[in-house]
């Protein structure tokens, strides 16, 4: 058995391990674990930005960006003594003790354990309870062109604006758009969530036709504001962070002019940092303002006193006061005929073998495939307790009802909790 190599590299001031550093982690363009550690290094202080004294989760792809990575909440026990932790609790009851990012060493510490991309929660280390940081994550149906994307973009950046509040732009570096916004440590959890449904709601209301607040995916069109990122316990992508694509692309902090006509593609392991140094970090300033959400909290409240109570929350999350009926309308009781025509075609571990599944569906089912819309094919990303699976799903609403085909067992049948041992 080959030994492992281990190069040792200088940062912060400190010793740190980089393992099988000529190992490749993007196939398709060649990166290696050694290019992912010298990406970082090069934009290590305002990729630091976005995640300084932040409880982070780990998002280890020990095997590179084409393989499954899973999630690890819980510190490694062997660790350095300099890597820092503080202990959360989530809305399960479970507790576990996060790594704190603080310096550019710690960051290549979890750069070398695997992680691609950084998840940092949005409250500092030295308050648990009070987010600092209002996420809108802007996530487009399938088929929707980036153009609509942009658009709503820059609609939530004059809603934020009107209510009193800077929003920070940047590329998701996958399909999205990320806006952060600086708050104030007044607000719990709960409250920050619903100043986002509003600002969600808000947006929708003045760019309806390309614009939804629906959480469940089958009512959804256009681009999904989810304001369920402000939920505890859920992480997003910081700036400049790598993400697990094929082309190693870049989470890019904007500036509001370059938004209309950005090119997510344009920036990877290799442009990102030529950027870094021409033009510098687009959110330098970031920390030095910090917003209210008073003005967006009164507009949830008259929301609220007009019917618009709460929005549905993800699962595992314990059910809110006013909320709606967590269950997609296509599975709701009571009903002669489901109000949403969906039905599972596949559920698997990996991505893969379930895109798999529904190309097995769709040569059994030709005449249904060419009634279908992009958006009507729903792939869902679905957490498990250390990893995500995947489920495919087909909504058949522009099928009609005498041609849709009757929903068998999927093909394939994952169930992750013979996994779990539940």
């Amino acid at each position: 058995m080959a030994k492992r190599k281990v190069e040792l590299i200088s940062v912060a001031g400190r010793e740190v391990e980089l393992s099988n550093p000529d190992k490749v982690y993007f196939p398709v363009a060649g990166y290696t674990k050694r290019d992912l550690m010298n990406y970082y290094l090069s934009v290590s202080e305002p990729a630091l930005r976005g995640i300084f004294q932040r409880p982070i989760v780990l998002k280890r792809y020990v095997d590179g960006a084409d393989q499954p990575a899973f999630y690890q909440k819980r510190a490694p026990e062997k660790r350095p003594d300099w890597i820092e932790t503080t202990e959360l609790s989530f809305p399960s009851g479970r507790t576990a003790e996060e790594i704190v990012i603080r310096d550019a060493a710690q960051l290549a510490w979890i750069v070398n354990l695997g992680c691609i991309d950084l998840h940092p929660h949005p409250i500092r280390a030295y308050d648990l309870d009070h987010p600092d940081e209002l996420r809108v994550d802007l996530d487009p149906m399938p088929g929707v062109p980036w153009s609509d994307v942009c658009k709503v973009a820059m609609v939530v950046r004059d809603v934020l604006a009107d209510f009193g509040l800077i929003g920070w732009p940047k590329t998701s570096g996958s399909r999205g758009f990320h806006i952060w916004v600086r708050i104030e440590r007044r607000w719990t959890f709960q409250q920050v969530r619903r100043a986002a449904i509003a600002l969600a709601r808000e947006a929708e209301r003045r760019l309806p036709e390309v614009t939804t607040s629906k959480w469940w995916k089958e009512e959804r069109h256009g681009v999904f504001i989810d304001y369920n990122q402000n939920a505890k316990d859920r992480t997003t992508a910081a700036a400049w962070s790598v993400r697990p694509l094929p082309d190693a692309r870049v989470s890019m902090p904007l500036i509001w002019d370059e938004v209309p006509t950005c090119d997510p593609e344009k920036w990877n392991i290799e442009t990102a940092p030529k950027r870094f140094a021409e033009i510098g970090d687009p959110h330098a300033d970031i920390d030095k303002v910090e917003g209210s959400l008073d003005k967006l909290l009164e507009l949830s409240a008259k929301q609220e006193a007009e019917g618009q109570g709460d929005a549905p929350w993800p699962p595992h999350f314990a059910k809110g006061e006013d909320e709606a009926p967590r269950v997609a309308p296509s599975r709701a009781k009571g009903q002669r005929k489901p109000k949403v025509p969906v039905i599972t075609i596949s559920k698997a571990k990996l991505k893969e073998d379930a895109l798999a599944g529904l190309e097995r569906w769709k040569e059994k089912h030709p005449g249904v495939v060419e009634k279908l819309q992009p958006a009507d094919v729903l792939v869902d990303t679905m957490r498990g307790r250390s990893s995500a699976w995947t489920r495919v799903r087909v909504n058949l609403q522009h099928v009609p009802e005498e041609e849709r085909p009757a929903e068998v067992d999927p093909d394939p049948d994952y169930d992750p909790k013979v996994e779990w041992g539940g």
